[in-house]
């Protein structure tokens, strides 16, 4: 059934839709349960007056039940709907009243109960109750076989297969029930009135139609799970076979296993390669900057050879000007005088040499102070980079039966060798 609900207030208004006998070619009232007044208008003003002791003004939860085009539900069907309600919102014991209409050859009903807990004198809360009505009526729909309109289609219930990477990282079905195996699979047959119908359902929602080891039709999930129709759906085989043919025109389980690895190891590498991707587009300003301080680095680094280059030759030419050639230095050297200007320029050059290796530390020290925290934001990418495939391979493995598993260990290695470009700050 169609379910709607809503809360309302104004009493005098929805008493006067409910029975308006111009609009709707028949106008029952089947019930008015709990109320002291034996009028629908009485009654809902009677909810509106108790409800004056409280803040609540949508005093009234009205619901509507409709059943599909061309099917037929009978009062007990309405009623057993009416509880289901009453049950998922709380609302056991609250005073309600139902009414039956007919319009156009068909029937529906509205229920409205009083949102006023007499004893609390507190409304009741109604949270989520669109969505609750909604899985109230797909439980209708699956439980008298009508068939199910798309919009009821779980949105969970879609082909991991084709699913994005955070969709596998967020995904709550993947570790289903039966019940919801088996809801899933009903789904599916529910909406499909052929063979191609009945594929493309069951693809939308993770399975593979298949021909079984002994000649039956079976659906195979994502996972290489292998379920058999007639038992999941409760079908007799004859009856599969009017919908979907023979199932020797299907696949085999072999067959549609292999495919099924086919496109899951596709997947992984196309998330592997999403990964690395986006987190190469984040490090690009990273690997520019890191670019730009190389040059600057490399270049201060010359312009201090440069430097001391020529100064080592400036000072060179000094110590060596201080030896005297001919008589003079004949004379330095009986003398001893010549010696000593040699360890003079010994001890000079050896002080030069020590003044200029400071140096070169000191410029490599004030560059590693201005690289290392741009190698901690380059590292941490890469760090970020491995727990999202951490992540995805944990969320991926834990769905997996154990069988699969070795056979994407490798992709995840592959992926886990090092970032896809050079980031270190070697020089």
């Amino acid at each position: 059934m169609i379910i709607k609900a809503s809360q309302r207030g104004n009493a005098r208004e929805l008493a006067r839709h409910l029975t308006n006998a111009q609009d709707n070619e028949q106008v029952e009232i089947h019930e008015i349960n709990g109320f002291i007044d034996e009028t629908v208008l009485g009654a809902f003003e009677e909810a509106q007056a108790v409800s004056q002791g409280t803040k609540c003004t949508q005093f009234l939860y009205s619901v509507s039940l409709n059943p599909p085009k061309n099917e037929k539900a009978s009062i007990a069907d309405f009623e057993e709907a009416i509880e289901a309600i009453e049950e998922k919102m709380n609302l056991q014991g609250q005073p309600r009243v139902v009414i039956f209409h007919e319009k156009h050859g068909r029937r529906h009903a509205h229920a409205i109960w009083s949102r006023i807990d007499i004893d609390t004198m507190k409304a009741i809360n109604l949270p989520f109750y669109k969505n609750k009505m909604m899985e109230i009526s797909k439980e209708l729909y699956l439980k008298h076989g009508w068939e199910l309109p798309q919009g009821f289609i779980d949105k969970e219930h879609r082909n991991p297969l084709n699913f994005t990477r955070e969709q596998w990282q967020q995904a709550k079905r993947l570790n289903e029930s039966p019940q919801a195996i088996k809801t899933a699979l009903k789904e599916c047959w529910s909406i499909s009135d052929s063979k191609p119908a009945f594929q493309q359902a069951l693809e939308q929602q993770g399975f593979t139609l298949a021909k079984g080891d002994r000649r039956g039709f079976v659906a195979v999930d994502w996972r290489g799970e292998i379920f058999s129709l007639s038992r999941w759906l409760g079908v007799k085989t004859k009856i599969l076979k009017q919908r979907l043919g023979k199932p020797e025109d299907l696949p085999s389980v072999d067959e549609t296993k292999a495919k099924i690895d086919k496109t899951l190891n596709q997947r992984i590498q196309g998330f592997i390669l999403d990964i690395r991707k986006r987190y190469d587009i984040r490090l690009s300003p990273l690997q520019r900057q890191k670019t730009r301080l190389f040059e600057k680095h490399r270049s201060e680094r010359k312009s201090l050879e440069e430097k001391q280059e020529k100064r080592h030759l400036q000072e060179h030419k000094q110590r060596h000007a201080r030896l005297n050639k001919g008589i003079r230095g004949l004379w330095d050297r009986l003398t001893g005088k010549r010696g000593e200007v040699i360890k003079q320029n010994q001890a000079e050059a050896y002080r030069s040499y020590q003044r200029d290796r400071d140096e070169k530390d000191a410029l490599i020290f004030k560059q590693l102070d201005v690289r290392q925290p741009l190698q901690a934001q380059i590292e941490k990418r890469h760090t970020e980079q491995q727990l999202e495939l951490s992540e995805m391979k944990e969320a991926l493995f834990s769905k997996l039966p154990e069988e699969k598993l070795a056979q994407l260990e490798h992709e995840f290695n592959q992926a886990d060798i090092t970032p896809s470009q050079n980031y270190d700050m070697e020089m």
